[in-house]
Formats: C-alpha cells, sequence, structure tokens
C-alpha cells in the first residue's frame, strides 16, 4: 500500500497551489501582482540570455513560476505544535529560529520548508511561521483576555485533525486522502470576516500592536501575504504603481548586485478590509498584503557576519532610492564576483560535473582543488539559492503594513528554547543544511575537498 500512498511533494504543491487560488480570490491585487511579476521575468530572461541558461542548468528556471513563500501567525504552543505535524505531511519542516522581538515586533518564529535538494527543485513552498509572545503585552488585563480568547479557539477543523492523525497511523495518503487533507487544511487559512470578539476588546488589544489584535481576534491563522519570486524586484517596484498598487516606502534587504546576495523583498500596502464584531459593530482591519521576493546566494557565516555590518553601516531612509545609493556604497566591500566569493569562504555554492568532467572522470583526483577543476572547464559551480529569511527585513514588512507599534515591550529576550518546547522540536540550523547541501555536491563530483575553513562555523 505504501507504494501508492501520495508524495510529500505532491501534496505540498498542490496545497501550494490551492492557497494561491484562494489568495487571489481573497485578495485580487494579489492576482494583479502575480501578472506583473510574471511579465517581468519574461522581461528580464528575453533581455539576458545568459542568465536564462545558468538558471535552466541549475533547475531554477522550471521552479520560478510556482515559487512562492506565506506567513502566518498563531496564538499558543498548541496550535504551533499542530502545524508542526500539518506541514511535515507536506514535506515542510522548521528551518531557523528568529526573534523579531529585538525589532519591536512581539513574536518569534520559523519557516516550514522543504529541506533536501531534490524537494526544492521540485516545489520549494515555504511558510513563515510566527508565535505570539503573550509576555510582551505589558497591561496584565489585556494579556489575559488575549489568553483567554485564544484558548477558546480551534484553528483546525475535526476533520482536519482526524487526517492528520490518519496519516500518522497508516504513514501516507492515497490521491483521495490527499485531495481531502488539502482541502480542510485550507480551512486553517482562510479569511474570516468575523472577529471572534467585541469591538473594545478589540482596540486594547490593536492599542498594544495590531499584529496582537490580528493574531487572537479571528477564528483562524488567515495567511497575511503569499510572495511570487521575481528577477529584477527593482522593475516591479517601480512598476507597481502603473497597476494601481501601492508599494511600501523601500525595498528591504541588500543592494542591486551582479551576484545577488540572500534576500530581497518589498509589498504592496496592508488593504483596509472589513470586519464584524460579536457586538454587532462594523469595523475594519488592516494586515493582508502582497510581498515581492528576489533571491541571491546562501551566505556562510562569515559571509553574514560581513553583511549584518555592511547593513548596519549603510542605516536606512525613508527614501528607496537614498537608501539604495547608501546600500551600495555601503556594500563595495562585499565581494560581487561568484569566484572571490568562493575564494574568500564567504557563500554556498552547488558544484556540477560538466560534459567534459563526465567524460573524463579519470582527469578528477578525490582532493583536487575544485576551483583548478572549473578552470580547466571540468566542473561548474552555481551559487547556492538562499531559501531562508532575514529577520530585519522581515520585522520592516510587517512594521510597514501594521503602522506604528504601540504598549508593547519593544525588546523581548530570545526564547529560543521556549519557541522550541512549543512547537515540539529542535529547528534545523540553515547553515549546517547548506554547508551539507555543498558537500554533498561535490561528492557526486567525485571530490571529498572540504569547503574552506573560513566558511565553516
Amino acid at each position: 500500500m505504501a507504494d501508492s500512498w501520495v508524495s510529500a511533494d505532491s501534496i505540498r504543491a498542490g496545497f501550494a497551489s490551492a492557497m494561491s487560488d484562494m489568495y487571489q480570490r481573497e485578495v485580487p491585487q494579489y492576482g494583479t501582482l502575480l501578472k506583473l511579476v510574471a511579465q517581468v521575468n519574461s522581461e528580464v530572461l528575453e533581455q539576458d540570455p545568459a542568465l536564462k541558461t545558468q538558471l535552466a542548468a541549475a533547475g531554477e528556471l522550471s521552479r520560478l513560476s510556482v515559487e512562492r513563500h506565506g506567513a502566518i501567525r498563531v496564538g499558543t504552543a498548541a496550535e504551533l505544535s499542530t502545524l508542526r505535524e500539518l506541514f511535515a505531511i507536506m514535506g515542510m519542516f522548521p528551518v531557523g529560529y528568529y526573534d523579531l522581538s529585538q525589532a519591536g515586533v512581539p513574536v518569534h518564529s520559523t519557516a516550514f520548508r522543504p529541506i533536501d535538494d531534490r524537494a526544492l527543485s521540485i516545489n520549494p513552498f515555504r511558510l513563515f511561521t510566527s508565535l505570539l509572545r503573550l509576555d510582551l503585552i505589558d497591561d496584565p488585563h489585556v494579556r489575559a483576555k488575549a489568553t483567554e480568547v485564544l484558548a477558546a479557539r480551534d484553528i483546525f477543523t475535526a476533520d482536519c485533525r482526524e487526517l492528520i492523525a490518519l496519516h500518522q497511523r497508516q504513514g501516507g495518503f492515497s490521491q483521495a486522502q490527499a485531495r481531502a487533507f488539502i482541502h480542510e487544511s485550507l480551512e486553517t487559512f482562510r479569511w474570516h470576516q468575523q472577529t471572534t470578539v467585541d469591538s473594545d476588546t478589540y482596540e486594547a488589544l490593536s492599542q498594544q500592536h495590531r499584529l496582537i489584535a490580528d493574531v487572537v481576534c479571528f477564528p483562524g491563522c488567515h495567511i497575511n501575504h503569499l510572495t511570487p519570486r521575481t528577477l529584477d524586484i527593482d522593475r516591479v517596484q517601480a512598476r507597481m504603481p502603473e497597476v494601481g498598487i501601492s508599494p511600501k516606502a523601500i525595498i528591504e534587504g541588500p543592494p542591486t548586485r551582479r551576484v545577488g546576495l540572500l534576500l530581497r523583498q518589498t509589498s504592496f500596502k496592508a488593504l483596509d478590509e472589513p470586519v464584524n464584531f460579536t457586538d454587532r459593530i462594523a469595523g475594519t482591519h488592516t494586515a493582508r498584503f502582497g510581498e515581492i521576493e528576489q533571491r541571491g546566494v546562501a551566505l556562510t557565516a562569515k559571509g553574514r557576519a560581513l553583511y549584518d555590518r555592511l547593513l548596519q553601516e549603510a542605516g536606512t531612509s525613508s527614501d528607496n532610492v537614498t537608501h539604495q545609493q547608501r546600500l551600495t556604497a555601503a556594500f563595495t566591500a562585499f565581494p560581487d564576483d561568484a569566484r572571490k566569493l568562493r575564494q574568500q569562504g564567504l557563500a554556498w555554492f552547488n558544484w556540477a560535473l560538466t560534459e567534459k568532467g563526465q567524460a573524463s572522470p579519470a582527469a578528477i583526483a578525490a582532493d583536487a582543488d575544485p576551483e583548478e577543476l572549473i578552470d580547466r572547464g571540468l566542473v561548474v559551480a552555481t551559487p547556492m539559492v538562499y531559501e531562508d529569511f532575514l529577520p530585519v527585513s522581515a520585522a520592516g514588512i510587517f512594521q510597514s503594513n501594521l503602522g506604528e507599534q504601540a504598549r508593547v515591550q519593544a525588546r523581548g529576550r530570545s526564547e529560543r528554547e521556549v519557541f522550541e518546547a512549543a512547537l515540539g522540536a529542535e529547528v534545523a540550523d540553515e547553515l549546517t543544511l547548506y554547508q551539507q547541501c555543498e558537500q554533498q555536491s561535490l561528492g557526486r563530483c567525485g571530490l571529498t575537498r572540504p569547503v574552506s575553513q573560513d566558511a565553516e562555523r
């Protein structure tokens, strides 16, 4: 029977597609954004045939049009733990710990995503998942009320819970069970116009922080954004007003470069959406928006340290042109050449044999210098796509779409152990995953040489 189970990759792909369809119906501007991103990507590939060839060779071109990440927020440890079980069915596992309280956002987070090369190449769907930190609400009465409201809800349907348990018992899903699971799972992330609180409670929570009201006051953990991947985020940012979309002020992350670094993000501003409170008063809620990302190379620990230092040196500006100019000036200290990135141990790469290398295996010594093999045309090294997130950028996106934060302790202590206890598992270390991926790709080339000591943690 196990041979007939639907693969986790197929379930993940089906879920991601269904979620995108649902979000387009709920937030029509997101559909407009998808069309704009697709148009820009097509233009970039037409104008840069070398990039198109590189992406195709690396398996990136086929996944570009399905690339998405989403973001959700939950209120309790029990909700987070059940989500871990739900996402495991889709082949998505918690990677990285993000303490957004350091940027004044009262949550800590992880990213559920595929973790091996094959799964990522099939469908790299990710969900950035945040757990509300009730301890950062400084008003004890409001904190108690939020705790009470969250304890009374169940964000999962009864059928969803039964299907999770069924999968755990039998070790997989049939086609019909997989379809039912996707349908029932979507209900957790659907938008609900009806709140679970009265207008006074909503206002009290919103005064603490709008994100707290967003997490606590609704019956589910509605998806608050989905994110297509673009090849030119500057072009998308400039064109958003042309299609009736108002972008956030600045693009978050590093500047434009020949070899892109990590992750650049922007978004359109959150919508004011009508809601109904339990005391029959109508109001509005602002939370859901559309985001765009441009992904670059994953950095080693050494590379991240340099990136973080330069980002801090660049500072920020409310004007995007000025902001990007400051970033560009600061990042002249970061090599913008793939070979230098490898030689200095700043970034991770995927290694593969060329046709010449495949035809001449005897020419490759296990302990050879991979750079020499590149020069001889025997192997190629492709920048490894960064699959994770940047806490500063995530906080910037949240803040720009939720307004000014209010009476919340701006800086809580990092609580990774508390988060992992709520999750019911440890989060994987993203740098370890990248290092393992590079070593595996070297191994497939018949090379045993370790990565640069400078890159090791």
